[in-house]
């Protein structure tokens, strides 16, 4: 019965980690670009994208997936997302990538606007323009201060997976919880968690490696 279980954990885990990778690959850029658009000087772009940001951080991620999931259905009588487990699993990364690119945003504005003004006059002294002294100048620093709030948010992630199932997607605790019905054991279920505190732990060990690899900025 405990390889069996294992089996169909690791299978649901496998689903976790694929929303997971998907997630994060997607909404790290995302969340670059919409702080570059959060702090532009023109108000017309800056303030429709600080709304929502507003909205997306101020609501729970759970509402985020009905709505995005069902919505379209509901309200504009378009079935976006089709009921199988593939449009499913869109929806849900949809959510998590748009959810995720917000709250990186903010903690990549937050890495940019940490910068002493005068390295930018410093580099414009040297002739760069714009595009040289962010990448080649603010970026590399800007990564340095923003690994530890970037790891608890990736931690975080790996957690928030989890509410995929509202929507019926298949993930590890999916299929912990469905032995309860089929099998009447709970223990699986418990199993989950040993799932998610070795990933979390591996990810915890390789940020702290990221960190010490960034402590030439120092």
């Amino acid at each position: 019965m405990f390889f069996t279980v294992t089996m169909s954990l690791l299978e649901g885990f496998l689903g976790t980690l694929k929303l997971f990778i998907l997630t994060l690959v997607l909404s790290l850029p995302l969340g670059l670009f919409i702080s570059l658009g959060s702090m532009n000087k023109n108000i017309m772009v800056k303030g429709p994208i600080r709304f929502i940001i507003w909205v997306v951080r101020g609501t729970p991620l759970m509402l985020q997936l009905l709505i995005i999931y069902y919505g379209p259905g509901i309200f504009f009588g378009v079935p976006l997302w089709g009921g199988g487990t593939d449009g499913r699993f869109m929806a849900a990364l949809f959510a998590f990538v748009f959810n995720y690119a917000c709250y990186f945003s903010e903690i990549f504005r937050g890495g940019i606007q940490s910068i002493p003004v005068g390295q930018y006059e410093a580099a414009a002294v040297l002739g760069m323009d714009k595009k040289q002294t962010f990448f080649k100048i603010i970026l590399l620093q800007v990564v340095k201060r923003i690994v530890p709030p970037i790891s608890n948010e990736v931690i975080t992630l790996v957690k928030d997976t989890s509410l995929a199932r509202v929507i019926a997607v298949y993930e590890i605790i999916w299929n912990g919880q469905s032995f309860i019905k089929s099998s009447g054991i709970i223990w699986p279920l418990f199993y989950t968690g040993v799932f998610y505190l070795l990933f979390s732990g591996l990810l915890t060990l390789l940020f702290s490696y990221i960190e010490k690899r960034l402590d030439y900025f120092r």
